[in-house]
């Protein structure tokens, strides 16, 4: 790996670039001095208190780091929604774009000397506008590292995909980085994926073990899926659940199976189902005031809940939100929402950290350090 810095990509979207790289800086940080971040490109972004837009990444970096470099400098360049269209109109200037790409990993690499540049999804990202991954790698100098999903045929299909491209810009892979691995198909992938990178004298620097927490949503997820906003409990915007349990039963069936730290999706208008929960929750509250059911509601349906019932929720300060969606669709939406980790969620980027960084192979990775 290069002296100034390494590009992380990945082979596709959701494959869990960003939760590697938190784990990376973090075990990077105990082996160097300084250790930088840089987003030089940008696609999801969020307006900060000066009125600037900056990528989401860089915002979560910053704050779990304490990173000093502002966040201008570790977010360049952005691609917002238009943004293709009027380069291709003539209305972005490339030259531009690139020199602020330099500029900022000149500063962030004179501040820190090391960077850890990570990448937007795959290495082909941003080519419509000459501003691919491999490209950006290639203007800064680095190598690269590639974050593929835990499987062996397709994941080696996408490695060899990717490195093509990498190929076509001098673009050096110093590594492979499997994520979300099943234990009981790790040690047959290692060896075989290890057997077929081989050819490209590419070694496997990672092998990080699936954590399903990592993929359950908050509440404050719900809110964004829902585009709704919590209607009681807010202190537990970043509650997570073990369990999610679509509600069609009978009260008889329910009150049987009400589980701690569960998801409750029921139409607002099972006031029944609602108030059996609240019985659980103050049975537990009565035997030990310290406990909590630690469970959360969705409301669905075209009517949203009463007034008592909302006080009643308030009260035992459950977090619940209505969705006017029937349960199903509700459902639907759930089980299809990728989760993204945000900078409040301390309790998955903790997790996150502790996990990546225990199985990666920094002395294989920095073996000159």
């Amino acid at each position: 790996m290069g002296s100034k810095g390494i590009f992380i990509a990945a082979t596709g979207q959701h494959v869990g670039k960003t939760t590697t790289c938190l784990g990376l800086v973090s075990g990077l940080r105990k082996r160097r001095k300084h250790v930088g971040f840089l987003k030089p490109i940008g696609q999801e972004h969020i307006e900060i208190e000066t009125g600037i837009h900056v990528d989401k990444d860089v915002l979560l970096f910053k704050d779990h780091f304490g990173l000093e470099e502002k966040e201008e400098v570790m977010s360049p360049v952005l691609f917002p929604r238009g943004f293709t269209r009027d380069y291709l109109d003539g209305k972005v200037q490339e030259e531009e774009l690139k020199e602020r790409i330099e500029a900022s990993f000149r500063e962030i690499t004179k501040n820190n000397g090391f960077v850890v540049v990570e990448g937007t999804g795959h290495v082909g990202v941003g080519s419509i506008a000459n501003f691919s991954n491999a490209r950006v790698a290639s203007l800064l100098g680095l190598e690269m590292l590639i974050v593929a999903s835990g499987g062996l045929g397709s994941s080696f299909d996408a490695i060899a995909v990717n490195k093509a491209l990498c190929d076509a810009y001098g673009v050096k892979i110093a590594g492979v980085i499997l994520n979300r691995v099943l234990d009981d198909k790790r040690e047959m992938i290692l060896t075989y994926m290890e057997k077929a990178l081989k050819r490209w004298n590419i070694p496997i620097v990672g092998c990080i073990p699936f954590d399903p927490f990592l993929s359950k949503p908050t509440m404050q997820d719900f809110e964004s899926l829902f585009k709704a906003t919590l209607l009681s409990g807010e202190d537990h915007h970043m509650r997570h659940f073990r369990h999610t349990r679509l509600v069609a039963t009978s009260l008889k069936n329910y009150r049987e199976l009400i589980l701690p730290n569960q998801l409750i999706i029921t139409p607002a208008n099972r006031e029944d189902i609602i108030l059996a929960t609240l019985t659980k929750h103050w049975d537990v509250k009565i035997a030990n005031p310290d406990n909590d059911l630690e469970v959360g509601m969705i409301l669905t349906g075209d009517t949203p809940p009463r007034q008592t019932i909302l006080e009643a929720l308030k009260k035992a300060n459950i977090p619940m939100l209505y969705a006017p969606v029937g349960s199903y669709k509700a459902m639907e939406m759930i089980t299809s929402y990728t989760v993204k980790i945000r900078k409040e969620d301390k309790e998955k980027i903790a997790e996150a950290v502790e996990l990546v960084e225990a199985h990666i192979n920094f002395d294989q990775l920095l073996p000159a350090s």
